[in-house]
Order: C-alpha cells, then structure tokens, then sequence
C-alpha cells in the first residue's frame, strides 16, 4: 500500500488499470444480465460542474452496483453538441462553432476521466458527427414519406435574442428557455413531426411506467393535457356559416353572453375591412410581443365585430367581439365566453358592460358575489330552462345529446399538446435535408446523397446563419427536375438529437441507424438527469422511441424503464450558474481532496431526487474518513496472519463486528438497489468503520475484522472506487473490485444473543437494559423491575399492568 494515503497516486492507479484492462467495455452481446444505466449527457461547454458532477458519479454509482450485482453493464457517454451556446460563443470569440466544440470535447472528457467514471468510451460520439446525424437525417425523411412531417405556417414562440424559434416547451415564464428574453409571437413556415397523432399512447402509457416518479407523469399528463368536451356550432347571424369553439363546460351554456375570436380569425379580418378602427386594433393585437403563457395577465382588449350569433339552443343573439386574449393557433380561434364562470371571460365583460348571468350555483348552497370574481367550480345549473338542477357530467351528457341531436354540436377530445416545430433558424446544428425548388417546390434530398453535411469552416456577420452566403452549399440542382434550386438553412431544434441518442449507443459501428444490438440492450434499465428535462427532452425522447418502434427500428415500446430525477445543486439558496459565476470548478477540488473525496461529499450531501446546498465543508469530511479507513487497513495488515474465520471462537465482540457486518451489507443492497439512496450507504459505512474500530483485532477476531474491511471495500467501491480498489488489492485479492461479486448475507450472524429494551414506568423513559435475545415476557419484566433507577419510580408503588413488546420495551403502569 502507498503509504500515507496520496488520493491522487492511487487515484492515478487505479484508473490507468481500469484503461489498460477495458475494465468497462460493455459486450456486444450481453446475454439476459444486461443492465443498460445511461445519464443524461452534457453539452460541451467548455467545463463540467458541480451539478455535472452529481449527475454522473450517481449513474456511476448505479453502473457499478449492477456490474456488482452480476450484470453485464452499457454505462456510455457522448456529448449533445450541437445548440446554441456554441453558436453564440463562436460570434463572441470569431472562432467556428465546431473548433469551440471539439476543443471542449476533450477538456470534458478529461475532467470525467478524472473522476473515475466507469464509461465504455469505445462508444462515444457527438451529435455534430456527420456519423450521427446522416441517420437522423435518413429517419426524418422516412417520417416524410409516412405523412408524419409537415411544413406549414404557423404563429411561432420568437427568441428576439437568439434569433430563432422555440417549441411552446422551450418557453418558460414567456422567455426563452437559454436566453430568458421576452419571447415574440410570429407567423412563419415552419417544420412539424405530428406528435399530436400519439397524443393517447403517450398519455396512456404513463400509467404503465412504475419505475417513473408520480411527479414527473404529472407534469407529461398536464402538458398533453387530454380533455373531454364538446364542438359547438354558432350560426352567424344572416349568413350561411357558423363559429365553431371547443368547451369543457357545456354546462355553462345557457350563460354565454358574448362570442370571442382571435384578431387574426377570418371574421375578424373580415368585419375589418369596412372599419379602420378595427383594423388598426387587429393590428396591434399581431405585434404584441408575448408567449402565450403572459395573456392571462395581460388588460383585457377588445373590439365588437358587428356580427352576432345565434345561440345553439336558445336561438338569443349573441354579439361577438375580438379579444387580445384569444389565439388563432389554439382550437379554432374562438371562445364562447361565460362571464359569470369564466375569470377571464369576467374581466372583458366587466371592461366592456356585458352582461353577467349566473347559471351555476354550488352544490352546497354557499353565497356567491359575481360583482367581485367569477365561480369557476362545478356545481349545480340554474337558470338554464330545460337543464336546471343537474350536476356537472349530468349537465354535460344531457347538453352534449340536445346539441348532438340538433345537428349543432358534437362530442371531442382535444389536446393541449402541439405538434413538435423542430425547425431552428440558426447554423450550428443538423441541416434539414429538403430542397426549395421554384419549379416543383419543396422536395426531400435523396438517401443516396446523405447526409447533407454542415459546412464547418464558416464565419459570421451577427447572428445570421452563414449558410445564407455560401453559395457553394446552398445552390443544389434539384433532384426532379435538375434546375438550379436551393437547400434549406433552418436546422433541426437540438432536442432531435437527444432524442434518440440512447438508442444509438447501442450499435456502434452500425452501418445503419440501428441495428439488432438495440433490443439487446434497449430500453434503458435506469436513466438518470435533472428535473428540469421531465417535459422537454423526456417527451420528446418518449415520441421519437415510438417512430422508431413503428418503422421496426426498436422493440420496445418506451425508451427508459426506471428514471431517476435529481434535485438542483444550489449555492446560497440558489441554483449554480456557470454564467454567473458559482458553478463549482470540480478539477480544482479534484486536485486538493482527490476525486473519491469529491465523490463521497456529493453522494452523502442529500437523497438524489433532493436539492443539494452545495458546500465544500463536507470534502473535508469525507477526505478524514477515507484516510481513517486506509489507516485502518494498514494497521490489520501489519498485525500479521489472519486466521480462518471460526464464528464458535468468536467473542462477543467479533460477534456483533459480524452483525454490524452483513447488516450493513444487506442495507447498503437495498439502498443501492430498490431505495435508491446513496447518502445512507455512506452513513451505513460510517458505522461500520465505527464498529471495526472499537473490535480487538486479535485472536480469532482477526477473522471478523478481516471479513468486516472486505465488506467495507466492496460496499463504498460504487461511490469511492479508486480508494476501494486499492484497498481490495491489499486485502489480498487477486481478482479486480470491478470483477468482484456483491457479498451474501448471512443470516447467521444477523442473529443477536442480547437485545436491549428501553424500560418506561407510565411511559416515560426510565432505563436501558440488555436482556437474552429468547428472554420471555416473565423475564423481561422483572429485569426491568430490578433496574436501580426503575426502583425509585416504582419502590413505593403499586404495579397495575406491564406492557411487554417483544424486543423493543417493557412499560411498567404503576399508581
């Protein structure tokens, strides 16, 4: 052994045998033991940080219990390259997005080598790979031919400062989800994949995934957001057409008031034509720059039409109005407004003195103010001739019959999904493969010309994307007709490739997107990564493992069985930020404590899906306890020969050194395996090292101390394993931790000889005493009766009852 303990020579060590041995080449046929543990990977920004750091020593963790445990383990890693970061930080510093990537590339991979991680590099690869992306180029193509790709005009979530367009989940708060700029709505031809058309399975699957956090289901279920309501048909007054719109209410029917369309709605544009004053309000309406997550809290603005409808079961005209509030690409851009159980609808009606009539009333007779907000609950209906005093699905059925009845209405399932705009107006990330033709529009590239490859030595005036300017890759004969068209120059949004990465892991090499390798290994055992990608990346991940299903590419029906969702890692109450600043530079602390350090602090620091309040006090700690346990180890060893383990020549003390032992064994199986909690692990370590060390290590106990260091290596060797390498190998093993076996309980020894019972006279507590682990109740209660303290509770009184369970208290009830 090193002596003293030197973290970085043994670290040095121990990971140059794991790189000399390809001690974590995953087989390219794994067999029915294959675990599949995947973390969500980086993008190469130039440095890993402490909330890296968390994310990949718990995978780490995870790999190398299961390899433990007797599996066969994929623990790979790659990099999510392409984005905007890079693109922003190539304008900043005049250098190409690609250099930029590349040279963090290394730099990371480096800092993770250094953290001992037990990746199969032979696998990796980056998402601006050619290599890579030819495929995902290849497989939207195929969803092209299938009908699942469109390209349409659509009002768009507009980055202002990143230049580009955001999918409504890459809209946070109505900013930018990088950028945090003010997001604008444009109208703009854009590319669709029709995730709306698995809106069900994706809804529906979710009840089949245990191993999914309640907490993240619920957060996919209310952004596909199913629901059930009705299509109502509003004749317009006089005319031979009608207003459609969509409630989940049609028991408030009878209290509309007042129709709302969009500015952008046809009869909107319509009645503007003849009213400059409307048109200039329709107008201002289309340049207001905000997501549609920010028009709830917008003043509410209007305009009447002119135009009134005819209520579908009432015939009363209706008049119908423009609202701010109202948007074209959501239903059909009209509402039917309830302003006595609509807020919303409340707030206009009340602005513009339309009338406000009740038609719901609470169940429980409870007093309502409809001068001061709207009811909003479910209730009972009122006022509603021919419907009052039913109850909200009562209402719902019998409304949704008349009006089905009457031709006017009909049952639907909407959708708060929207179909995934994948198209990004930026350079840096895979080039769409289509073709703009002034003859035969737009049509896909051939397969035999894939993949369409980004150029790579660009430079940029601004923020436009340089493919504009080079003529040499943007002219392209057209693929029908042979005349001189034009290549596309958006790309595809980055959440395409991290879509379908994990699968590719899996068949390396492969001269195709997948080969037969994926269901060898797919889905993911366990996929580990922040909360902060429950809807955005894991969503899409879901959808795309199903085109990939549906084309014959996978088996399986989703991509991750277990998922394991990590809490932030904050500083000062918030979350660390590299762009601010307080991220955390792991190397620095990697060089002074050593990566097992940095490793133990973290994983001990709180329960994964916790958020961690990041603090360098707990390196300190841990870098004491791992050199506590390496001088315990050379003290064993100096002490000489060890006896072969005799569990009859034990003493009482190398009897509970074996308990502690298969204890902790049996606890830390559970907490690496089912409760997956690691910060317990450490402390159930703690306390065996505790136990070793209070045991003479001499005699026979020389066997237990020497079975209890065993145990001890092989249980921290998951979050600590370059210090328990070292420290297997100096136990006298010949075979490497990462070939070892997960120790076996053993039963036997879990067996105590002595218990203690705590002792309560009128149940508080009096005394602590050890009793035989078979004493009877008789027994029990009179040791407790003879304890001297219980004697000055008891000595002058008399005792009523004992209460006895059995291995845990006796209470002595006396008056």
């Amino acid at each position: 052994m090193i002596t003293p303990y030197d973290p970085q020579a043994v670290e040095r060590d121990a990971q140059q045998y794991w790189q000399d041995n390809d001690s974590f080449k995953a087989p390219d046929n794994p067999g029915s033991d294959a675990f599949y543990c995947l973390s969500m990977f980086p993008y190469p920004s130039g440095r890993l940080h402490m909330g890296h750091v968390r994310t990949y020593t718990l995978g780490d963790v995870i790999a190398r219990y299961q390899r433990l445990k007797g599996h066969s383990v994929l623990h790979p890693m790659g990099w999510d390259a392409f984005g905007l970061p890079a693109e922003n930080a190539a304008i900043k510093n005049n250098i190409p997005p690609a250099n930029w990537t590349y040279s963090n590339i290394d730099y990371m991979r480096g800092q993770m080598q250094s953290l001992g991680f037990g990746f199969d590099w032979s696998r990796e690869f980056a998402t601006c790979d050619p290599d890579y992306y030819r495929w995902e180029q290849w497989f939207f193509l195929r969803l092209y031919e299938k009908g699942l790709v469109e390209r349409r005009s659509a009002i768009v979530n507009w980055d202002p400062v990143d230049q580009t367009v955001l999918a409504n989940e890459q809209v946070e708060n109505g900013r930018g989800w990088r950028s945090g700029a003010v997001v604008e709505r444009r109208e703009m031809q854009q590319w669709f994949l029709k995730i709306t058309d698995y809106a069900d399975e994706l809804l529906d699957q979710l009840d089949e995934m245990p191993g999914w956090p309640d907490s993240v289901k619920n957060m996919q279920r209310n952004w596909i957001g199913r629901s059930h309501g009705l299509e109502i048909d509003f004749a317009v007054a006089g005319r031979d057409e009608s207003i459609t719109v969509y409630t989940t209410r049609p028991d408030t029917l009878l209290g509309a008031t007042y129709v709302a369309v969009a500015a952008q709605h046809p009869l909107a544009l319509a009645a503007a034509e003849h009213n400059p004053e409307l048109g200039a309000f329709i107008e201002r309406c289309a340049n207001v720059k905000t997501a549609e997550a920010d028009l709830a809290t917008l003043p509410k603005e209007g305009m009447a039409l002119g135009v009134e409808v005819e209520h579908p079961l009432t015939g009363r005209r209706l008049p119908v109005w423009t609202a701010n509030f109202v948007l074209m690409d959501y239903g059909s851009g009209a509402v039917m407004s309830v302003p006595a159980h609509d807020q919303r609808d409340w707030e206009f009606a009340r602005e513009y003195g339309l009338p406000i009539e009740q038609v719901i009333a609470p169940a429980d007779d409870a007093p309502i103010d409809l001068d001061a907000e709207a009811f909003v609950a479910r209730g009972i209906t009122v006022n509603s001739p021919g419907f009052d005093g039913l109850e909200f699905q009562a209402a719902f059925d019998v409304i949704a019959d008349a009006l089905e009845a009457g031709g006017r209405g009909r049952r639907r399932t909407n959708y708060r999904l929207r179909d995934w705009g994948v198209s990004r107006q930026r350079y840096w990330g895979c080039p769409i493969p289509m073709i703009h033709c002034d003859h035969c529009g737009v049509v896909p590239v051939p397969t035999s010309d894939l993949p369409v490859v980004l150029p790579t030595e660009v430079s940029f005036e601004g923020v436009r994307s340089p493919l504009h300017d080079m003529p040499e890759w943007l002219q392209v004969p057209c693929p029908v007709c042979g005349r001189m068209a034009r290549r596309e120059t958006d790309t595809f949004d980055t959440f395409m490739e991290s879509s379908w990465y994990a699968n590719k892991f899996t068949s390396p090499g492969a001269n195709a997107m997948l080969d037969d390798r994926v269901n060898l290994w797919a889905p993911v055992n366990h996929y580990v990564g922040g909360i902060e990608h429950a809807i955005l990346h894991l969503l899409y991940a879901r959808f795309y493992h199903k085109l990939l299903r549906d084309e014959g590419l996978v088996a399986s029906d989703e991509p991750f069985e277990r998922l394991l969702m990590l809490g932030m890692v904050l500083r000062n109450g918030r979350k660390m930020s590299k762009k601010d600043g307080d991220a955390g530079d792991p190397q620095m602390l990697i060089d002074r404590y050593g990566a097992d350090a940095v490793r133990q602090a973290m994983m001990f620091a709180a329960p994964p899906e916790q958020s961690v309040e990041w603090a360098e006090g707990g390196l300190e700690s841990a870098s004491r306890f791992l050199r506590r346990i390496w001088r315990g180890v050379e003290d064993h060893l100096a002490a000489g020969e060890v006896p072969a383990l005799d569990v009859a020549a034990l003493s009482d003390a190398g009897l509970e050194l074996r308990r502690k032992t298969h204890e902790t064994i049996g606890r830390a199986d559970d907490d690496y395996g089912r409760r997956v909690q690691f910060n317990t692990v450490v402390a159930a370590g703690m306390e065996l090292a505790n136990t070793i060390a209070k045991t003479p290590d001499e005699g026979a106990d020389r066997a237990a101390v020497r079975e209890a260091w065993n145990a001890l290596a092989l249980v921290l060797s998951p979050i600590t394993p370059h210090v328990c390498h070292a420290l297997w190998q100096a136990l006298g093993h010949s075979e490497p931790m990462v070939d070892a076996a997960w120790p076996a309980v053993d039963d036997a020894a879990l067996e105590r000889s002595t218990i203690e019972l705590v002792v309560q006279v009128n149940g508080k507590l009096r005394a602590r005493i050890d009793m035989a682990a078979d004493a009877d109740e008789t027994a029990a209660r009179e040791a407790a009766l003879a304890d001297e303290n219980v004697q000055r509770f008891v000595a002058d009184k008399s005792l009523r009852k004992a209460i006895y369970v059995p291995g845990k208290l006796v209470n002595l009830v006396v008056g």
